[in-house]
């Protein structure tokens, strides 16, 4: 049977592992575990030979699959996959996949929770204002804003999005209002929440041109990826717009610029938060196991992304 090797610099929680290895077992697929390991060279090692592989945020590089001969499939146990070189991937003939709507759930409380801290004034004791009748602003319509477009409604935002990959149709059945111009996104939010990869077309996206656009006292809220933002850009924001706040699920380049000029007007988690809940733990590494079988088992390829 396929060996599976389970690399995580960051290591699942205990409940995960448990189930993970009852997915395997169960296949009857043989199993090394290499956790907490701090020298690439330990996962060069331990991937050998391995046939399979889950990650988690690990990097895996062309230094990788040459270390990996008889790999077959690596798995990144969440939605993000830029940790993965995919054209390196492809020519090492290895499928790569994500777990898409796994951590959907968990990301998406999180930028709830952010997006009250920063309107409660990181709880500095004084006024703050509602998410009550704001008007929020989705740039991507996956699963996390599906699922943040729920909360928001429930709370009583006006909620709205842009995805320019899908029908208005498709926005309007979960009660959101559809904006067909990347530019509306940004003049419309008193919350604007970021749901896009980090491609080479999205990379610094998020540029002065855009940003000009926002509201005074906009709040930008970024669970995505750092990349997408120009942080020139960020910081002329926060320069000419004295009410403009920024939140973000990873520690942005330009944080001691932040912490020293803007420090009630910034915030960041200590490191990538979004995904860390035991649910979205287990979710996302039974997701992974599942999806390495049923491709072994039935050839299955649904969620390849090279």
């Amino acid at each position: 049977m396929p060996k599976v090797l389970i690399a995580t610099e960051k290591p699942f929680a205990a409940a995960a592992v448990q189930k993970i290895k009852a997915e395997f077992d169960a296949a009857g697929y043989p199993q090394s575990w290499l956790e907490s390991y701090a020298d690439p060279k330990d996962l060069h090692a331990a991937v050998a030979d391995a046939e399979a592989l889950i990650i988690r945020s690990d990097k895996v590089d062309e230094a990788v699959f040459a270390a990996a001969p008889q790999l077959k499939i690596v798995v990144r146990a969440g939605a993000g996959y830029d940790n993965i070189d995919l054209a390196a991937a492809t020519a090492h003939n290895v499928v790569a996949m994500n777990t898409p709507g796994q951590n959907s759930n968990a990301v998406a409380e999180l930028a709830l929770a952010m997006m009250i801290y920063m309107a409660r004034g990181k709880f500095n004791g004084k006024s703050g204002s509602e998410l009550a009748g704001k008007k929020l602003v989705l740039y991507g319509f996956g699963f996390v804003a599906r699922y943040l477009a729920k909360m928001a409604i429930g709370v009583g935002m006006e909620v709205f999005a842009y995805d320019p990959y899908l029908s208005s149709e498709i926005m309007t059945k979960e009660g959101v209002t559809a904006l067909h111009k990347v530019e509306d996104i940004f003049s419309t939010g008193d919350y604007i929440s970021l749901h896009i990869p980090a491609t080479a077309e999205t990379k610094k996206s998020i540029n002065w041109s855009l940003l000009s656009l926002v509201k005074d006292s906009c709040i930008l809220v970024n669970t995505a990826r750092k990349e997408v933002i120009d942080e020139d850009a960020l910081l002329k924001a926060f320069a000419d717009k004295p009410k403009f706040r920024y939140v973000s699920d990873v520690e942005p380049d330009c944080s001691a610029q932040l912490a020293e000029l803007y420090p009630d007007r910034s915030y960041w988690t200590p490191k990538k938060m979004g995904a860390q809940t035991g649910e979205a733990n287990v979710n996302a590494g039974v997701a992974a196991a599942r999806q390495i079988i049923a491709f072994f088992e039935k050839g299955d390829k649904t969620y390849k992304v090279n």
